[in-house]
């Protein structure tokens, strides 16, 4: 039996309305000290009158020191829990998807929290975001070779998440053999996933439907892609037709990727690449006459932190501003946040401003969020992260 932790009185409301997470001012620390546990112990979650509520993971060092497992307080975690949970979830992905290639388990979405598995076919990429999850690293693995049997396993254990819950950093191959390069398919294109080096665990299947529906209006288009990453959206935008494509990003290895992943659909004449700081590319290729037909902003989040809002949407509105001064007469843009802090509304308002700023009329003609394998939990806002918007820009 799991030690007990009891919350403050009233502190349960949020866990009644079915969140996960337990903050530890919430925790009645005279009943149950958080110095009595352990990072990674488990825990019965109890409500001030002593009413069982769950087993948890707890991390006494973190702001968040306790995510709830199960409502079963007498459920164990262990092996058996996890080969369940990844059955459920890989049933939801097997009725979206024909192909293999998708995220497997999204942490508080599938009721695991702190766990990340993206499953690139016979390659499942792992990320232990919280010290509960790291002490179940083994129950992991093994549950993972009994439902998905995969031929290799890696742990992107480099997170930013990882270091706030004070946990090291690793990359490591943790079972069977990778293969010289791990290849995917999103929307018929194919992609190589840079899985040991590259952002996150290699690809951000979170933007799959956003692609897709881009896809869609780019024949024919002079297509720019900024933060690019290894081509997502601009390998797409090729394959689908656009005349030209300009991938820019920060890292050459990601642009090496672009390279690859274009040599890999025969588009390598249509996909060009630049290197460099989104906004100063956006400067030079203004001052030298450069025109779109679509521009695609996928920025990193530029709101971490509540206390981060400000300076970011002051940022997110100076790079819409300029992509628009890209734009031809009549164009495209598909403009997106991952930041879980900026809500929709607060995206709109920042195309508006920059519309505005920059005398253009605009309609917002898409709204897209994360992708169906990215599933929310309905009582865990956080959990809605990503939003995009496509706004045809125009003159009067």
């Amino acid at each position: 039996m799991s030690q007990p932790l009891r919350l403050r009185k009233n502190a349960d409301r949020r866990l009644k309305a079915g969140h996960l997470w337990i903050y530890s001012n919430e925790v009645d620390t005279r009943a149950t000290p958080l110095k009595a546990f352990q990072p990674g112990d488990l825990a019965r979650v109890e409500a001030a009158n002593g009413r069982a509520l769950g087993v948890a993971c707890v991390n006494p060092g973190s702001l968040i020191c306790a995510r709830i497992m199960s409502r079963d307080p007498a459920m164990q975690v262990d092996r058996s829990l996890f080969v369940h949970r990844f059955k459920q979830a890989l049933a939801l992905r097997q009725q979206l998807y024909d192909t293999p290639f998708y995220r497997l388990v999204n942490a508080e979405g599938d009721l695991l929290p702190g766990l990340v598995i993206d499953r690139f076919g016979d390659v499942a990429v792992v990320q232990l975001n919280t010290a509960g999850m790291q002490a179940q690293s083994e129950a992991v693995v093994e549950a993972l070779e009994k439902v998905l049997k995969p031929a290799a396993i890696v742990f992107r254990n480099d997170t930013g998440g990882r270091r706030q819950e004070g946990l090291d950093a690793r990359v490591e191959v943790v079972a069977g053999t990778l293969p010289d390069e791990v290849l995917i398919e999103e929307n018929g294109v194919r992609f190589a996933a840079p899985v040991l080096d590259g952002q996150k665990t290699g690809w951000f299947f979170n933007h799959r439907d956003n692609r897709r529906w881009l896809n869609r209006h780019v024949a024919g288009k002079r297509v720019l892609d900024l933060f690019s990453y290894v081509g997502g959206f601009g390998v797409q935008a090729a394959a689908s037709g656009a005349s030209e494509v300009l991938c820019v990003d920060s890292s050459a290895t990601a642009l090496e990727g672009v390279a690859r992943n274009a040599e890999l659909n025969g588009l390598h004449e249509q996909v060009a690449v630049g290197e460099g700081d989104a906004f100063e590319a956006l400067a030079a290729l203004k001052a030298d006459g450069e025109q779109f037909d679509v521009v695609v902003l996928d920025p990193p989040a530029f709101i971490n932190k509540r206390k981060d809002q400000a300076g970011g949407e002051h940022a997110y509105g100076k790079l819409n501003r300029e992509a628009m001064r890209l734009l031809g007469r009549d164009g495209m843009l598909l403009s997106s946040s991952s930041s879980m802090h900026l809500a929709p509304e607060r995206l709109v308002n920042v195309v508006r401003g920059a519309l505005r700023h920059q005398d253009r009329q605009g309609q917002v003609i898409f709204q897209g969020h994360q992708a169906a394998d990215h599933p929310i939990h309905p009582a865990i806002p956080e959990t809605a992260y990503l939003k995009a918007l496509g706004v045809r820009v125009f003159r009067d």
